[in-house]
C-alpha cells in the first residue's frame, strides 16, 4: 500500500474532549467486566503458575493496544477499529473485524443470560415454573424472566441512559471483589485453601478465561479519539491495564484461597446467600445483565440493518423484529446450553483471540509495511505475540470443545 494511499480520509477527523482522568475511566470500564466473575475458576483450572500466563497475557494485550494506537498514527483519519482493518486489507477487512466483533458480542449477550438465570437460581433454588404439564426448572425459568425485564430496553433507540448506567461498570466490579473479600474475611469461610500449583491439562481453559479478562480492544480505538491530548494515550492504557489486571488478579487469589479447587465456574455461585456480604455481591452481579444486555445486541441488529435494503432498514418495525429476533434467539441458546465458563472460554480463544491477538499484529504489519525496512525486534516481538495467539486459539477450542463432549 503506497503512502499516500494510507492518507486518503475514510472520513473528517474530530478532536476529543476526554481529559486524562475521564480517558483512564472509559479504559478501565472497557477492560472491567464479566470476566471478574470467572478468573477464580481459571486459576483452578490452572493452578497457581497459571498466573504466569496471566501477567504474560495482560503484558501482550497491552502491547497490540500500542499497535492499534500506531496504526491511526498513521492516518489521522483512522476513528474506529473497522477502520484501522479497512486501511489495512481494504473491504474485506472490515467486513471479517465486522463479524469477528458482532459475534463475540452476541455470545457475551448468550453469556449475560446464563449469568443471571445462574445467579437467580442460587438466591432462590426450589423456584420453578409449571405451565399445566410442562415444568420448567430454575435456571432455564430465570432465563425467561431475565429476558422479559430486558425486553423493554430493547425497544428503545436511543441507549443513552443505558449508557450512562452501564459506566458504572468499573464500581459494580470493585464492589463485587470487596464484598466476596469480606465473605472470607468475616463470614467464617476464611483463606485457608492451598490450591493446586500447576494443572496441565486444564491450562488451555485457563488460558481463554484470562484472555476474557483484557477483551477491550474493539473499544481502544473509541478512547483515543476520544482524548483531548492523544499523546497521553500510552499512559492511559497503562494505567487501565495496571488497574484491570491487578483488580482480576486479587478476585483470583481470593477466590482460590477461599474455595480452592471447588471454586464454582462463577465465583458468585460459591457464596453463601445468608450473608449481607454475599447478597451485595450477588445482587450487584445481577445488576450487570441488566444493564448491558441492550448495549451488547444493539451493534449486532445496526450491523444486521445495514445489510437491508433501503425499503427496509429504516422501518422501525423491521427494527423491531430484528431486536426482539435477537432476543428470542439468545434465550433459545441459553436455555440449552446453560455452561458459563464453556461458553467464555470458547469466546476467548476465538473471538477475543482474534480481536485481541491476531488483527492488531497483521493490520500494523500491514499498514506499517512500507514505512520500515526489513525486520527488528518489534517485528520478532510481533510475531511472538501472533504464533501464542494461534497457539491459545487453537488449544483453548479444543479443550472447550473437549470438556463439553465429556
Amino acid at each position: 500500500m503506497a503512502n499516500n494511499e494510507l492518507r486518503i480520509p475514510l472520513q473528517t477527523p474530530t478532536t476529543g474532549s476526554s481529559n486524562f482522568l475521564k480517558a483512564c475511566f472509559n479504559g478501565t470500564n472497557a477492560f472491567l467486566g464479566i470476566g471478574l466473575m470467572t478468573v477464580p475458576y481459571a486459576l483452578s483450572s490452572g493452578g497457581w503458575l497459571s498466573l504466569i500466563l496471566f501477567f504474560l497475557i495482560a503484558i501482550m494485550t497491552f502491547c497490540t493496544g500500542i499497535l492499534l494506537k500506531q496504526c491511526m498514527e498513521v492516518d489521522p483519519s483512522i476513528r474506529s477499529y473497522l477502520d484501522i482493518a479497512e486501511r489495512a486489507f481494504r473491504k474485506k477487512g472490515r467486513i471479517i473485524v465486522m463479524i469477528i466483533m458482532n459475534s463475540e458480542l452476541y455470545l457475551v449477550a448468550i453469556g449475560l443470560l446464563i449469568l443471571e438465570g445462574d445467579n437467580l437460581h442460587k438466591l432462590f433454588p426450589q423456584f420453578m415454573i409449571k405451565l399445566g404439564e410442562l415444568t420448567v426448572d430454575g435456571r432455564q425459568s430465570f432465563v425467561l424472566i431475565t429476558a422479559l425485564i430486558i425486553f423493554p430496553s430493547m425497544l428503545l433507540t436511543d441507549l443513552s441512559l443505558l449508557s450512562y448506567v452501564s459506566a458504572t461498570g468499573v464500581f459494580s466490579c470493585l464492589i463485587i471483589l470487596i464484598s466476596v473479600f469480606c465473605v472470607g474475611l468475616f463470614n467464617g469461610v476464611g483463606f485457608h485453601e492451598r490450591g493446586t500449583l500447576l494443572n496441565v491439562k486444564s491450562l488451555p481453559t485457563a488460558v481463554s478465561l484470562y484472555i476474557v479478562c483484557f477483551a477491550g480492544h474493539p473499544v481502544i480505538p473509541s478512547i483515543y479519539t476520544s482524548m483531548r491530548n492523544t499523546y497521553q494515550f500510552s499512559k492511559v492504557l497503562l494505567f487501565s491495564f495496571i488497574l484491570t489486571a491487578f483488580t482480576y488478579l486479587a478476585m483470583a487469589m481470593v477466590g482460590y484461597l477461599m474455595y480452592g479447587d471447588n471454586v464454582e465456574s462463577q465465583i458468585t455461585l460459591s457464596l453463601p446467600t445468608n450473608k449481607v456480604f454475599s447478597k451485595v455481591a450477588i445482587y450487584t452481579t445481577l445488576l450487570i445483565p441488566i444493564t448491558r444486555y441492550a448495549l451488547m445486541v444493539t451493534p449486532v441488529a445496526t450491523a444486521i440493518e445495514g445489510g437491508l435494503s433501503e425499503n427496509y432498514k429504516n422501518q422501525r418495525s423491521v427494527r423491531l423484529m430484528i431486536r426482539v429476533g435477537l432476543l428470542i434467539s439468545t434465550v433459545i441458546v441459553a436455555y440449552v446450553f446453560p455452561y458459563y465458563e464453556s461458553l467464555m472460554a470458547i469466546v476467548g480463544s476465538i473471538f477475543v483471540v482474534s480481536a485481541s491477538f491476531l488483527l492488531p499484529c497483521l493490520c500494523y504489519l500491514k499498514i506499517s509495511s512500507d514505512l520500515r525496512c526489513g525486520w527488528n525486534c518489534e517485528q520478532m516481538g510481533i510475531v511472538g505475540i501472533f504464533v501464542f495467539g494461534i497457539l491459545a486459539g487453537v488449544l483453548g477450542t479444543y479443550s472447550s470443545i473437549y470438556d463439553l463432549v465429556t
